[in-house]
């Protein structure tokens, strides 16, 4: 079994203990990770006795749980713990939050239902105020998991992995806690910068006069509605290079929460020499990217510290790269505040669902160029309309979720056909909520025509730039896949990759190749981001640059920065 040197380290009885929202952040916090009872159940109805200690919050598939085994659809897995608030820790009222549980979950305070919630990649929460007894209070909770046998968000997992197909995990995956509030509180907050008015606008869920500071500066506004704050002094752009950050705290009556903003803008323009590019402030940037699936050997979902975390993030950046692709998984909010003050940008694709995807469909336009109407629900395994629902629901909640962060630049509702459908109908469903960022429509294939963006997978053709017919900023959004096993280092199984070299040098020597014959020409000629397949091993894929249990990079960081230095772009 691969392990990391933080998965070794791990203090079983508080892992993940860091404070897990930057974004809103109340000196009010009780960590409820750790040790759990659990038990599994073919039936609804609670167990009378559970079966032993779950570390939470990672999954019960992962070596860090201590438990090794795997919830099955018709399943149930339950959690159990009891908790005692602090003296004078509640103030008004008491929320219960979850980060993520994999994939529907129900919850109970002292025998009361306190919340029910299904999308495996969300974050939740409860007002438990009136469901708490003094003294020690008893959380149970129960979650369910088809994985593959249904429609719902799933991601990689598969019930049967391999390739490109990963380990299925299930339940609590991400940190519960507990914060109290007073009685009239900030409820939520968004943050909007406006880079060519010097503002920002910031709309603040609740009721009565806000305050907010800003570097020292205050503001005075009501709650419930936008306000558009002028910043004074010269404006400290975000990029990469420069990941500036501004401070920000907001007092609504006797709540106090602490914050944070960036000034930048995102959007499609024309170069100098009216070559549609992406934009970063105004500006024609290029988006140097990896890809990255966030997945662990230890945790799988479940990065084992926060440190970790930073690690994949600031590996990526030393190697050149300025943009993760973040690969049909949401990560926790502490992952985006790393990369907001390291300074990456992020591509963030919702995670697939649907039914059973058809191998045809799904690789037409690789091997024919053809492209499918994605309203043929049936080819796309998206027959189920609960499903479809369901799923815009989701991709709507991601947005709001992750609204605020800066590093964030482009949205990817689907890839590669897999459980697509109406992409025209969900992009509208993300502009609705956001039309700051640009918006990948259809990551590889199944192009619908639409949007700003043209974007292309392709693995085993050389590459050559081509002007999209429909005048849109050309991406290449997934290339590469370059692998190397690391004896020791690479999980049992058949490999997989779809290029394989037998040394680093070898590997070095066939990136040089791809970058200089056809990436650098191609950004010379027009194309405006490239996405290398990928950050990291995982599982038996072994095309990462780095092993799956992050103790070897293929290639010294300052080679691959070498290699994938990009030429300046004409603004």
């Amino acid at each position: 079994m691969l392990m990391t040197e933080w998965g070794e380290a791990l203090d079983r009885s508080a892992p993940l203990p860091e404070y897990p929202r930057p974004q809103l952040v109340r000196d009010s916090y009780l960590n409820l990770n750790g040790p759990w009872e659990y038990a599994f159940t073919s039936e609804m109805k609670q167990p009378s006795e559970y079966e032993g200690e779950i570390i939470v919050p990672f999954a019960p598939e992962s070596e860090l749980s201590g438990v090794g085994r795997t919830l099955r659809a018709g399943e149930y897995l339950w959690y159990r713990r009891s908790f005692t608030l602090p003296e004078g820790f509640n103030v008004g009222r008491v929320l219960l939050h979850f980060g993520a549980v994999d994939q529907s979950a129900r919850v109970w305070v002292n025998g009361r239902d306190a919340v029910a919630h299904t999308g495996g990649y969300l974050p939740f929460s409860a007002d438990i105020t009136e469901l708490l007894e003094p003294g020690e209070n008893t959380l149970v909770v129960r979650a369910a998991d088809d994985t593959d046998a249904s429609w719902h968000t799933r991601g990689k997992q598969k019930t049967k992995p391999g390739g490109i197909w990963y380990t299925p995990l299930s339940g609590i995956w991400q940190t519960v806690w507990c914060e109290s509030v007073p009685e009239n509180y900030i409820k939520n907050l968004f943050i909007t910068p406006r880079l060519a008015e010097k503002a920002v606008e910031l709309f603040v869920d609740g009721e009565g006069e806000c305050r907010a500071e800003i570097e020292g500066e205050e503001y005075v506004f009501p709650a419930g509605s936008p306000a558009v704050l002028e910043l004074h002094g010269a404006i400290r752009e975000w990029t990469p290079e420069t990941p500036e950050l501004y401070s920000l705290k907001l007092t609504l009556g006797d709540d106090v929460v602490k914050s944070y903003f960036a000034m930048r803008s995102f959007g499609v323009g024309e170069d100098s020499s009216g070559v549609k590019r992406l934009l970063l402030n105004g500006r024609p940037y290029f988006h140097n990217g990896v890809l990255d699936q966030g997945w662990w050997p230890d945790g799988l979902y479940t990065a084992p510290s926060d440190e970790a975390l930073a690690f994949d993030i600031s590996a990526a950046k030393a190697m050149g790269f300025n943009m993760l692709r973040k690969h049909v998984k949401v990560e926790p909010a502490r992952w985006y505040y790393h990369c907001d003050r390291i300074g990456m940008l992020v591509w963030q694709d919702m995670p697939n669902g649907g039914g059973k995807y058809n191998a045809l469909t799904v690789s037409a336009p690789l091997l024919t160029g053809a492209h499918t109407s994605d309203d043929k629900y049936a080819r796309f395994g998206r027959k189920s309309e609960r499903g479809r629902r369901e799923f815009t629901a989701e991709l709507r909640e991601m947005v709001t979720a992750l609204y605020n962060c800066p590093c964030i630049a482009m949205w990817v509702p689907f890839n590669e056909g897999w459980g697509q459908f109406d992409a025209e109908e969900n992009v509208k469903a993300i502009l609705d909520i956001d039309n700051t960022r640009t918006i990948d429509h259809a990551s590889g294939w199944h192009d619908q025509g639409i949007g700003e963006i043209k974007s292309i997978h392709l693995y085993f053709d050389d590459y050559r730039y081509a002007p999209d017919k429909l005048g849109r900023c050309v991406v290449l959004s997934e290339f590469g896949g370059y692998t190397l096993p690391v004896e020791g280092h690479s999980a049992p199984g058949k490999p997989f990759g779809y290029k394989k070299f037998k040394s680093p040098a070898d590997l070095r020597a066939g990136l040089v190749v791809l970058y200089d014959g056809q990436i650098r020409p191609a950004v010379r000629s027009g194309l405006s981001a490239a996405v290398y397949t990928q950050l990291t091993d995982v599982e038996n894929e072994l095309n990462g640059l780095i092993t799956y249990d992050r103790r070897v990079l293929k290639l010294p960081a300052e080679a691959v920065e070498r290699t994938v230095r990009m030429p300046q772009l004409r603004e």
